[in-house]
């Protein structure tokens, strides 16, 4: 079972949740409905590969992130 570490960027409010399949979280402590995924000390010690924001410019390869898809292969 997957644990993520969040922050709410309504409230400050920085937590953890068990989040099962499609579930959407939301901030315990005010009930805003999209909190940040953060980047947990874990993620980093087992090598876990963390997908681009999709709030960026929006032209990022689906597969890395990078803004060139020729550097893929």
């Amino acid at each position: 079972m997957p644990i993520y570490e969040y922050v709410c960027e309504k409230c400050g409010n920085e937590f953890e949740l068990i989040v099962f399949g499609e579930e959407k979280p939301e901030c315990p402590a005010c009930g805003a409905k999209k909190p940040t995924k953060k980047m947990s000390s874990f993620g980093f010690s087992v090598g876990y590969k963390f997908k681009p924001s999709s709030t960026g410019s929006g032209s990022g390869c689906a597969s890395c992130g990078s803004p060139n898809c020729s550097s893929c292969s």
